[in-house]
């Protein structure tokens, strides 16, 4: 079979006159013409637009392209090579643009989560953990929440200091209930209620206002997530049930707060 020019264009998603260039060039010399002079392309010609086009996607120079592909066309080049390379520059293409997307999701997360800090910041403030990471889920769970606008406006403000700070402050609070916790303190005990607490109360005082009733969910949370209770399990194993219980002691001893939210 063989195609006009108009066919193969359409085929390729290209102009006409990419075409006419192209053979202009000696690129992709149609392999017959009809007595009218007009182009067409067989099979074959197909391939090889197939193959320029996919070095062009790459970024490689038309005189690049029409080396590459008369190596191959001569015999000069091995046809297993030839398919390795462009496996290897697809993967290395796809890597680079991963990376990009990744960047600019993060750049949207940032904002939509109002950590406004650069990504070398972001890095030193929280490591390898990504505040980023988990932005859609929070937004779906608890995006039409008071506690979650509230935590919007709050952060919105911070600087790379205030997250320096904040975080500081609840490492230390896990490291209070985890010496309790290594102590052999109940999870009910006054120490470790009091420890709870603090979490409250610095959480109310970081991010949203956060009552008893809410407070429990959280503790639940911390043991029903695998991934909060991953990271809780890192500072000292069996701390995530610990903190759970801890808070729901604390909660015990306070009256429940009339019309007190809590994440649904």
């Amino acid at each position: 079979m063989n195609y006009s020019v108009g066919q193969v264009a359409g085929f390729a998603g290209i102009t006409v006159r990419t075409l006419h260039h192209y053979d202009e060039i000696g690129l992709l010399v149609p392999s017959e013409r009809t007595y009218a002079g007009h182009r067409r392309y067989n099979d074959a010609d197909l391939d090889r637009l197939q193959q320029i086009l996919f070095y062009r996607e790459l970024g490689f120079p038309l005189d690049e392209v029409a080396a590459l592909l008369d190596d191959q066309a001569t015999g000069r080049a091995d046809p297993r090579a030839h398919l390795r390379r462009q496996h290897d520059l697809l993967t290395a293409r796809i890597e680079k643009l991963q990376k990009m997307a990744a960047a600019v999701e993060h750049a949207m997360e940032a904002r939509t989560m109002g950590i406004n800090l650069t990504p070398e910041e972001k890095f030193e403030v929280f490591g390898d953990f990504d505040p980023d990471r988990y932005a859609q889920e929070t937004r779906d769970r608890w995006g039409d929440t008071e506690a979650y606008r509230q935590s919007q406006r709050r952060t919105a403000a911070y600087t790379k200091e205030d997250w320096k700070r904040i975080n500081g402050e609840m490492d230390a609070i896990h490291h209070r209930m985890a010496a309790l916790l290594a102590d052999g303190e109940p999870a009910g005990s006054v120490a470790a209620m009091d420890v709870a607490e603090e979490h409250r109360r610095f959480i109310t005082r970081a991010y949203y206002d956060c009552g008893h009733g809410m407070h429990v969910c959280l503790g639940e949370m911390y043991v029903a997530d695998e991934r909060f209770t991953a990271t809780y399990e890192a500072i000292r194993p069996g701390l995530a049930v610990y903190m759970r219980d801890a808070i729901v002691a604390n909660a015990a001893r306070h009256p429940v707060e009339p019309g007190a939210a809590t994440p649904r």
